[in-house]
């Protein structure tokens, strides 16, 4: 069995293929949802990854959490994220990440792992505020991810439950990636794709930033919108189209809803959103997420 595989020592070529091979053990063993206790004796205690410079390391909590999230082995990334609050976020080497900050926020939202992400986010509100900061809005690679954060990247892949828990939790909605885009921008140039494709879940989307983003926010797609008016209407909607562009106030919908979701502290989002005083089908999402 591949899992059968165990380090022992050595240098050079020999040691770096038995490296790999224990390596791809550990990945196989996450990838087929093995038990916690069998995941952790491994990553303790039998497997290694081998670094530049010919470095041999046991997996961190940080890189065993970002192989979790991959495979959405939900209990792996619990038990990581309880055990080890702070070191399962740390910044992991640099044969996992080529930009020396923690990619967990981002892998999460880029494989859609929903119930992950929320943990995440949880263990990130028990940081120090700096930290939780520096996690919340921490922008990719500007090579390779374009300076976006976890925020553009659900605005890009179209997640609307990814955008709202970040949003929820504190995520800063007006930073600009390396092209100068806001999240907005980044959503906005999704609309705009021919064909329409997922509008529904789009459009999901630009309700759930109106709620977050400053009525005077300047953004960069808003001259495009002035300057093709019928068919961002089309695409949009008279409402959402004159919010945008400053010709008219948000709805009363939107306004209210703005004063609400402010007053739930990330700590309870987004538990807190059933309180709401809206019939259930106003509410924005339904996140039925444990606690």
């Amino acid at each position: 069995m591949p899992w059968s595989v165990r380090w022992v020592g050595g240098c050079g070529a020999q040691s770096q293929k038995q490296c790999k091979k224990s390596s791809f053990a550990f990945y196989q063993a996450v990838r087929d949802l093995l038990p916690v206790w069998f995941l952790e004796d491994m990553r303790t205690m039998e497997v290694f990854h081998w670094e530049d410079g010919g470095k041999v390391s046991v997996y961190s909590p940080s890189e065993a959490l970002l192989y979790a999230l991959v495979h959405d082995h939900q209990p792996y990334a619990r038990h990581l994220l309880t055990k080890f609050p702070q070191s399962a976020l740390a910044v992991p080497s640099q044969s996992f990440s080529c930009c020396q900050s923690a990619p967990h926020l981002a892998m999460a939202v880029r494989y859609n792992r929903v119930r992950v992400l929320f943990r995440i986010l949880k263990a990130i509100q028990t940081l120090p505020p700096a930290d939780r900061a520096a996690h919340l809005d921490r922008q990719g690679c500007s090579r390779v991810e374009g300076g976006k954060t976890a925020l553009h990247m659900a605005c890009e892949l179209v997640r609307p439950e990814c955008l709202l828990l970040l949003l929820g939790h504190g995520a800063a909605p007006c930073l600009r990636d390396s092209a100068g885009n806001t999240p907005l921008d980044t959503l906005l140039q999704q609309i705009s794709h021919m064909p329409a494709a997922n509008m529904r879940a789009k459009l999901l989307c630009l309700d759930c930033l109106f709620f977050f983003v400053p009525q005077d926010l300047e953004f960069a797609m808003k001259q495009q919108l002035l300057d093709n008016r019928r068919q961002w209407q089309d695409l949009l909607g008279e409402n959402r189209f004159q919010c945008l562009v400053g010709l008219a106030p948000p709805s009363l919908f939107v306004g209210a809803m703005r004063v609400l979701i402010r007053t739930i502290s990330p700590e309870h989002f987004p538990e807190a959103l059933d309180n709401l005083p809206l019939p259930h089908f106003l509410k924005p999402l339904d996140l039925k997420l444990e606690s």
